[in-house]
Order: structure tokens, then sequence, then C-alpha cells
């Protein structure tokens, strides 16, 4: 099925499957959002199966006919599906060429090269933020860890002021900067521009990532000080290649998508005339499809090819790049199917009537909402996907600006205090070592500032974008 007819589709069902009140359909948001809840973190089902029994909860508690929430929560899907699994793919199937080629510890070992003393969590922030642009942030951390604990362990390092400002770096980009899954998904909720909402998130990036990453290391460092575990530094990917892509062209390889996407924005701003040969020329080549095939495609050649892969490596690198993204793939379809569910049985324009009611700002109003979701079920990508669902209406009337900044109110909310039910806390803990208690010290308190600053710039650039 092509995306138009998945929008022709969706089109059709997007009149209220329900016509229940307000106070019911309050009732059914947190019966389906408690379902889901109940489901991850008592029965641990997957995020995927919790998704979509409690889409159909939401349904049936908003007394909705039970097929009819079905047809919403698969078309929503399909939507979702169609218009950021590609995208996701090619992102996973990068930085699968980019860890496996070597290009990642290239990077890493350059930067490290050129840098020591006070100057190294600097170096890390910006090791982590550069590696963290075309990967998950499961995968990236465990890239970084053998660095982090290497360098740590070699130079006398508080594992903390090293550690922190890497997986700070890591955190920022998987919730703020497109291609991450979350912000894809809210970005296709609200019909955001990508290339704004990219150039927008990088700046939202920034400040973000320079307080939560170097200064709050320093504190981290006096709060818990521990050294790095031995038993924790694994094996690089490159120690068993006998050479590896060289920097420039790893770094250009990285960073080709995300300089397309910010030049369709910049030429859309500029030129703003659709006929214009130009703009048509970039409104192709800036398309995140085609900006991240072309990335794949040159990383076979400036990433596969100088590390020495034959073409069947490089065909079995992509398949194994694709293996691990299905369980993201099916989490993120069912949240558009949950979103579809949200905004055809009304919840959506409940949203709407609320924030106009209580005058709560559009973005503080989609940060709070995706904080409660991540508290709650502790996955940035559901918080993201759900609280996508449930602001859409908001985006009514905004302008490319405004949506870009609602959908990173969304990515800085769902990133808010991980804790024990939060599978990223646990990968932390055990990577470093550290007890419970220390990972909420260093771990959780770091993802709320990174929540917090990013939120605040959000409603900052509010006010004069």
């Amino acid at each position: 099925m092509t995306r138009l007819s998945v929008e022709m589709l969706a089109a059709d069902t997007v009149e209220p499957i329900t016509s229940a009140g307000h106070a019911q359909l309050g009732i059914a948001v947190l019966a389906g959002i408690a379902v889901i809840v109940l489901l991850i973190t008592r029965f641990k089902l997957h995020a995927f199966l919790a998704l979509t029994i409690g889409s159909l909860a939401l349904g049936a508690f908003a007394g909705a006919p039970l097929d009819k929430a079905i047809t919403s929560f698969t078309t929503g899907l399909g939507s979702t599906v169609a218009g950021v699994g590609v995208l996701i793919a090619l992102g996973a199937i990068l930085g699968k060429m980019l860890a496996d080629s070597g290009g990642a510890d290239q990077i890493v070992d350059t930067i490290l090269a050129r840098a020591g003393g006070r100057s190294m969590p600097w170096a890390m922030v910006l090791i982590a933020s550069v590696i963290g642009l075309p990967l998950f942030f499961e995968v990236g951390v465990v890239l970084l860890i053998p660095v982090v604990l290497m360098v740590a362990r070699r130079g006398n390092y508080s594992l903390m002021r090293i550690g922190i400002p890497a997986l700070a770096g890591l955190s920022v980009m998987h919730g703020l900067v497109p291609p991450h899954p979350g912000p894809l998904v809210a970005i296709d909720a609200v019909q955001a521009n990508l290339g704004v909402t990219l150039a927008l998130g990088v700046l939202v990036a920034i400040p973000t990532v320079v307080i939560a990453g170097p200064l709050f290391s320093r504190f981290a460092a006096r709060w818990v000080d521990v050294t790095a575990p031995e038993r924790m530094i694994p094996q690089r990917p490159s120690e068993e290649l006998e050479k590896r892509p060289g920097f420039g062209a790893t770094l250009a390889t990285i960073l080709l998508p995300v300089v397309l996407m910010l030049a369709k924005a910049l030429v859309d701003i500029v030129v703003d005339d659709p006929e214009n040969t130009v703009q048509r020329v970039f409104d192709v080549v800036g398309s995140p499809l085609i900006a991240l095939l072309a990335a794949v495609l040159v990383g076979i050649f400036t990433l596969g090819r100088p590390a020495g892969f034959s073409k069947e490596r490089i065909s079995q690198l992509v398949e194994k790049g694709l293996a691990p993204i299905a369980g993201i793939l099916l989490i993120v379809g069912a949240g558009g199917g949950f979103k579809q569910t949200l905004i055809d049985s009304g919840v959506g324009q409940m949203v709407l009537d609320i924030s106009e009611d209580w005058s709560i700002p559009a973005l503080l109003l989609a940060w709070l909402i995706a904080v409660a979701i991540r508290l709650a079920t502790g996955s940035a990508t559901v918080a993201t996907v759900s609280a996508a669902g449930l602001v859409a209406p908001l985006a009514e009337g905004m302008s490319t600006g405004e949506t870009a900044l609602l959908v990173l109110a969304i990515g800085a909310g769902s990133l808010f205090f991980s804790h024990v039910n939060d599978a990223g806390f646990w990968l932390v803990k055990e990577y470093f070592g550290l007890s419970v208690g220390q990972t909420i010290k260093t771990w959780s308190i770091m993802e709320t500032i990174i929540s917090v600053v990013a939120g605040g710039v959000v409603l900052l650039l509010s006010l004069i974008i």
C-alpha cells in the first residue's frame, strides 16, 4: 500500500468513532494508559503487545464499537510505518555499517588523540553526539562503553566524569534529533517539517548537552566516585579489522543526511516558490528517504570498501542491521495505532478543549503529558508516540516553527527521570558497575536535567519563533 493510499484511508476514518463526553473520554484515556503501564511494568509484556491491547481497551472504555476501534488502530499503524518505517530501517543500516567497519572507532580515536586533561569530558560529549546521530541509543551505549571505560582507567579519570558526557550526548540525540524513531514519529503525527525540526533540534541540543554532560559530570563525579570495572571492558569492533575508513570520509558520511535535510529546509525558507527548479531539486534530495538512502549508498564506498568488506559481507551487514529493529518498528507502528485510536475517539479534541479552557500553553502541556507517560512506562519511545497522538490536534493552525517546537517539547518530556522501569537504567547500571542508588544519583538525574533544560530552551525559543 502506498503512503498516499494509507493517508486516504486515514482520512476516511477521522470522524469520531464515539460521541462520548469529556468525562467518559478522560476515564477511557486513563484506563487505556493504565492498561499499557500495567502490562509493561507488572506483566513484562512487550511494548508492541501492550500498546495494541491498550488501544483496544481505550476504544472499549470510550464506548466505541470494537470493529471501528480495530480499524482506527490498524489504519494508524499502517500510516505510521509507511511514514517512518523505511527511515528507521535506513538509519539502522547506516549505524551498523558505521560500527562494524570501524568508522565509529576511527572518529573516537582521532578525537581522543587530540584531547586530554580537562578537555576530555568535552571530547566525550562531542564523540557521543556525532556517533549518536545515526545510531539508536542502546547501540550507541554498547559501542561507546569500551571507550568510556578504557579512557577512565588509562587516564585515571572518575568514571562519572567521562561516562556522563557520553551518555548525555547519546540521550539528547535520541530524544530530540531525527532520524531517531521518537522524533520521527512525533514529526509524522503533528505534520511538522523535518528539516526545520532537525535544525531547531540541534539548536536545543547544544546547550542541553553542555549542561547535562560536562557541567553536571563534575557533581556526579563527587556524588558517585567509582572506578571503571575491568570485567566490563569488551572488545572493540575494529580490533578484528586489518584496516578501517578514514576520519574525514566517516564524518562526511554521518553528516551527509543532516546536511541534505538542513539544505532543503534552508532553500524552502529562502526561495519559498514550489515551482522553482532549485527548490524542487532540494525537495527531492533533502527528503528524509533520499537523504538517508544516499548516506547508506555512499557508506558502502566510504565505510565498507575501505574496511575491506566484500560485496557478500556488505549484504550480510545490511541484513544484520535490519534484524534488531523489528521490535522497534512494531512498537512505533503500534504507537501510531494508539495515536489514531485517540484521535478517532475524540480524545485529541478533548485535549484541545482542555488546553483552551485551562489556558495551558500547548508546548508545556505536550511536555507534561510526555513526562507522565515516561514516568509510568519507562520508555521514551512509548512516551513520545503516545504524547504525540494526544497533542496532535494542538498543531492545527501552528506555524512551521511552532509545530517543530511541539515535537521537541514532546521529545524533551519523554526523557524525564529514567528509573527502574526503563531498560536504559539497567543498561547503564550494569555496564558501569553501579548500585541502584548510584544510578539514580547520576543517570536518572542527568536524564531529568536534559528534559528540563531542553523543555526550557524550547519555551524560550517559542517566544521568538
